[in-house]
């Protein structure tokens, strides 16, 4: 049934409002709280937070000018920069400082969220539903509960303040101070994370439901050409912001070797898992089980069947959803919203190695949710069946709180982490790796080299996991582990598989070298290694390679520097 916005935000109560915001945000607060204890993670919060001296640098014009500048991590994201840097000036690297900012900006975006969409459609229990799910889906955990990912809660923010200024535009459309605040909402959600890119499409599929502003005045039913081209027009300057953000982000992902090339992942290959992925999202939303931080690609190995089956769920839902346009027309919205913010990260161009994220869905997930919020029937002539359907979604978000308890433990030490993900998932190459590098952190040697030895039996070219078994190798103090043969074997293949390029790798190579008495070949590894992470500016990298070259200069291995 369609909605009549004006007549339902005519009865709704300003206090009703107030009350279900806040009983939002004080449930996302309670539901993530826990988050407060966990530890850093061995997985991108190092790159970015706890071994990146450049936050050091503050709020002070060197530290903007670098966050503006930087292509770190291989990502374009200077606004996520400042928010870290402003968490650092104020918290120094302890994490609860910084996971209580997230936790913050995720409370902040279900708030915001709930208003947005009471305003927009009218309707204060199904916009509560969908801001319930956005709360406490546990999809939503590595959003919350991994520092590295504030790209992800802070970018939405923006995304959704605009969309609360979309819905206090007129039915012309926004007016000039709303344009400029749609422009500047835009720019930050970019310079936040660039997958804002989809939100000029969605401000064009709220304009079909709930605003109604494509249709003609004297027949509903049918697109106006004049209204769909103003929609259009109006909304140019933002696509011109998500050119230019999408080929910095594109160039930046380049520039740090984070996009694969055709030869490495073939399209045939990316298309198959974009289409998986497509329907197992869908899925996981529903039923949310066997969740985990890394989901390996499947390369060549996804069944032709399977392929088949996803594209045949995705196609008949895209048809179900244009069949229905006309008389539920927010099926469609919310079907294309998951589609479209979706897009930008479902692996077509593939950067990683993952076949999908569960933090892709932070947005994704508020299209198909408005799907199935606005798509149960009405009961509101039935007062029975309106109390039970309220009480199945109670008992919906009750339950994937319970899932959300449960996973958000998983998330507490990187040992736990990945402990998991390799109990959910198999053939598990990248959990193998981080989790012989947690073992490794702590002192358990022997464990570490199990866990570094199956990933590389896994994926022979990975050059974390080779990196760390080889140096594990060539340096142990342990002689039961210490095996320098094998260390220089892996540490040639990893220098070959990087083109001499990668300072650690090279200076894993020259402690090969020096641990089999190799010192005049240690010491051209390192002078290289040395070099390397002089241009990159690593200065923390540059030291260590300095101190170890030093060892190699006087025939003595950097086993020695540890005795």
């Amino acid at each position: 049934m369609a909605l009549e916005p004006e007549i339902e935000r005519t009865s709704e109560s300003k206090k009703a409002r107030v009350r279900f915001g806040m009983g939002l945000f004080l449930v996302a607060i309670a539901l993530y709280f826990p988050a407060l204890d966990h530890d850093w993670l061995n997985y991108d919060d190092d790159i970015y937070i706890t071994a990146n001296p450049n936050l050091a640098r503050g709020l002070t014009f060197d530290g903007v000018a670098w966050a503006f500048s930087t292509f770190h991590g291989a990502n374009w994201f200077p606004l996520t920069w400042l928010s870290w840097m402003l968490d650092y000036e104020l918290f120094g690297l302890a994490a609860p400082g910084f996971h209580a900012t997230n936790l913050a900006l995720h409370a902040l975006n279900t708030l915001l969220l709930f208003l947005a969409l009471s305003k927009l459609g009218g309707d204060i229990g199904r916009s509560a539903f969908v801001a319930a799910v956005f709360a406490v889906h546990p999809l939503h955990i590595e959003s919350v509960a991994w520092a590295a990912a504030r790209k992800d809660s802070l970018s939405a923010l923006f995304f959704i303040l605009a969309l609360l200024v979309y819905s206090r535009s007129g039915p012309r459309g926004p007016s000039l101070k709303q344009h400029v605040l749609l422009l500047i909402c835009t720019a930050f959600g970019l310079m936040a994370k660039p997958i804002v890119v989809a939100l000029p499409f969605v401000l064009l599929l709220l304009d079909e439901w709930p605003l109604g502003r494509l249709r003609r005045l004297e027949a509903p039913q049918r697109w106006d050409p004049r209204r769909v081209r103003r929609a259009v027009l109006e909304k140019l300057p933002l696509f011109a912001l998500v050119a230019v953000s999408g080929a910095v982000t594109l160039a930046a992902q380049q520039t740090g070797g984070a996009v694969a090339s055709l030869e490495q992942v073939p399209f045939d290959q990316r298309l198959g898992n974009a289409i998986v992925a497509g329907a197992s999202y869908l899925g996981n939303t529903i039923w949310p089980s066997n969740l985990a931080v890394i989901y390996p690609h499947p390369g060549s190995e996804l069944a032709p069947t399977r392929i088949a089956l996803s594209a045949a769920v995705l196609v008949s839902l895209s048809a179900l959803a244009v069949a229905s346009v006309r008389r539920r027309p927010y099926f469609l919205v919310g079907w294309l919203w998951y589609l479209a913010t979706l897009a930008p990260v479902i692996g077509l161009i593939q950067v990683g190695s993952q076949a999908m994220a569960d933090r892709y869905m932070y947005l994704p997930l508020i299209g198909l949710s408005i799907a199935i919020a606005w798509g149960v029937p009405e009961f509101r002539a039935r007062p029975r069946l309106r109390r039970a359907s309220a009480a199945a979604a109670t008992a919906a978000i009750a339950a994937l709180a319970a899932v959300t308890m449960t996973q958000l433990r998983y998330w507490r030490t990187s040992e736990t982490l990945f402990a998991h993900a390799l109990h959910v998932t198999e053939n598990n190459a990248i959990a193998n790796a981080y989790l012989g590098r947690a073992m490794l952190d702590q002192g358990r040697s022997r464990e570490a080299v199990v866990y570094f030895s199956e990933a590389v039996r896994l994926k022979p070219t990975y050059l974390t996991a080779a990196n760390n078994l080889a140096w594990l190798l060539a340096t142990s103090d342990d002689s039961s582990l210490r095996n320098p043969y094998a260390a220089l074997k892996l540490a040639q293949r990893s220098a070959a598989v990087s083109k001499g390029e990668d300072a650690s790798v090279l200076d894993t190579l020259a402690s090969a070298y020096a641990a089999s008495d190799r010192f005049e070949e240690a010491v051209l590894a390192a002078r290289r290694a040395l070099t390397i992470a002089r241009n990159e500016g690593d200065a923390r990298l540059e030291a260590e390679i300095s101190s170890r070259l030093n060892l190699y200069l006087a025939g003595r291995p950097y086993r020695d520097a540890q005795d």
